[in-house]
């Protein structure tokens, strides 16, 4: 499907919020493209505007710091999270949920930021993220807020963000560093198939975590659970917290088995 739009490629963080505070809703972010051209070509989005943000200083920064914490620029890719050897010893489960991420070529394009504004309730990057107590760095030309993952999504292809704010940065805390974790993610195929639930098994000071996508309109963390509870009581506490639905990959009922299988599968490794 055709659908002719207006590119632009800024180089200041001043002239791109500019453009998003002129065309408002008309105009979206394009960082790796991996979501928003496919919806394009099939008439799903319609934007007047493209705005092109990898040129932009900083965009695909990558940075840690033991009193910062972890620092990705709008422009970091999922391979660049990999290649990261910081992320891969410090940071896993963020390695682990982007290993599982579509193909090398898709990983090469998209953007840690692009995959959660997208806000698809199967993020595979939103999972370590409310894990690791992460925060967004939403930015406009009224100024600058953060936010953290946990209120972020809203709905299904829905965040916190209002018209004209940019994702600019997403930061980790220098004390979520170390934590250990592993994530398990279930696909129609073997391979780089889109998810039909994941879960994500990580330690944290309170206890341990659980976030699960696929399961609910949003990515659902559950956290404060007990380190001594066997992995049936885990996955009772998971289970009031997901909403899964029927559609056209699988059934509720077996998200829900899944979800309890995963957890099962998962918690002996965590808790070791």
């Amino acid at each position: 499907m055709v659908h002719e739009f207006q590119y632009r490629a800024p180089r200041s963080l001043s002239e791109l919020l500019a453009l998003m505070a002129e065309h408002g809703t008309s105009a979206k972010v394009l960082a790796g493209g991996t979501d928003l051209l496919p919806n394009i070509r099939m008439g799903i989005a319609k934007p007047a505007f493209v705005v092109d943000c990898k040129r932009l200083p900083d965009a695909d920064r990558l940075v840690f710091s033991p009193a910062e914490g972890l620092r990705m620029g709008h422009g970091v890719t999922i391979s660049a999270v990999l290649r990261d050897r910081t992320i891969r010893e410090k940071f896993p489960l963020l390695a682990e949920a982007a290993h599982e991420l579509a193909s090398h070529q898709v990983r090469n394009r998209a953007t840690v930021a692009g995959n959660v504004v997208n806000a698809s309730p199967c993020s595979d990057m939103a999972l370590p993220l409310l894990c690791l107590d992460a925060v967004a760095v939403l930015t406009s030309t009224s100024g600058e807020r953060t936010v953290s993952f946990r209120e972020f999504f809203t709905g299904p292809k829905a965040t916190v963000m209002k018209p004209g704010e940019f994702l600019a940065e997403i930061r980790v805390p220098a004390s979520s560093a170390d934590r250990k974790g592993r994530y398990a993610k279930l696909k129609r195929v073997k391979g780089h198939d889109l998810g039909i639930v994941g879960v994500m098994l990580a330690s944290s000071p309170e206890g341990l975590r659980v976030a699960v996508s696929s399961a609910a309109p949003t990515p659902v963390l559950v956290s404060g659970i007990g380190r001594g509870l066997d992995a049936e009581a885990v996955d009772a506490l998971v289970q009031k917290a997901i909403k899964p639905i029927d559609d056209v990959r699988c059934t509720a009922e077996y998200r829900r088995y899944m979800v309890g299988a995963y957890i099962r599968r998962l918690l002996p490794e965590v808790s070791r």
